[in-house]
């Protein structure tokens, strides 16, 4: 069920029976020579549109602007300053609250989105530590990248080429989900350099075609299948967990 394509009433009768929702968070930014710059958003909205075919699940829409300023110095990397982000997340759970949803779920594909949404959750939550209030929802990130089947799943089809960024994991996904846009282009060096992230100027230094330590050349719309089925798995599995808290 997703929440764009509902209507009020069925909202309404949705949260008679749950009154949890996964909301798919992404980014838009660089992935190397052969990532789609969307990667992180159609990775993730594409997990849970396939969880909520599978499962009683409202999905919310996805956000796919995300914290990604260390990405700026690429051309089409689009990023919000994290305090932009932080308030636009509590906003959006603050509406998603204020109509009864007690579990909000945001399905990640992106690492520079996770401190600042567990910022975010903090500070909604001292609105009710310091007007000692009991707070009447729960909110959680999960990484879609980072279940124990997708873990083994990437260990085995790519070991040490998978890198942190601009992976082929993602890269394979995001070509299952748009075959049509799948990229090629030489890898040089074939496996990326491993470093800190620092700001944008510093990162394309350091990473000059965008990717840390991987080699999204072994990417594949079959391996791609693979993994959207073993996250999708993954995902369900801790947002039940979250449920039952």
């Amino acid at each position: 069920m997703r929440l764009q394509l509902s209507t009020w009433q069925e909202v309404d009768s949705y949260l008679k029976q749950n009154t949890g929702v996964i909301v798919p968070i992404g980014s838009t930014e660089q992935h190397g020579p052969n990532g789609l710059i969307g990667t992180d958003a159609v990775t993730s909205e594409k997990i849970a549109q396939l969880i909520s075919e599978q499962h009683d699940v409202l999905i919310a829409p996805t956000i796919s602007i995300g914290m990604a300023q260390h990405h700026m110095a690429f051309s089409g990397s689009i990023s919000l300053k994290p305090s932009t982000f932080i308030a636009m997340i509590c906003d959006i759970v603050t509406c998603l609250t204020s109509h009864g949803f007690t579990h909000i779920c945001f399905v990640n594909g992106h690492g520079g989105n996770v401190a600042p949404l567990k910022v975010a959750f903090s500070e909604l939550y001292s609105e009710y530590s310091f007007s000692k209030r009991t707070c009447p929802f729960k909110c959680e990130v999960t990484n879609w990248y980072a279940g124990k089947r997708i873990h083994q799943l990437s260990k085995e089809l790519y070991g040490s080429s998978e890198g942190s960024h601009a992976t082929p994991s993602e890269v394979s996904l995001s070509y299952y989900i748009y075959p049509e846009s799948v990229k090629e282009a030489v890898m040089t060096p074939k496996l990326a350099p491993e470093g800190v992230i620092r700001d944008a100027l510093d990162y394309r230094k350091q990473f000059p075609d965008g990717r840390i330590g991987s080699d999204p050349s072994l990417a594949s719309i079959e391996d791609g299948e693979k993994i959207c089925a073993a996250a999708a798995v993954d995902v369900y599995e801790a947002y039940q967990a979250f449920l039952k808290e």
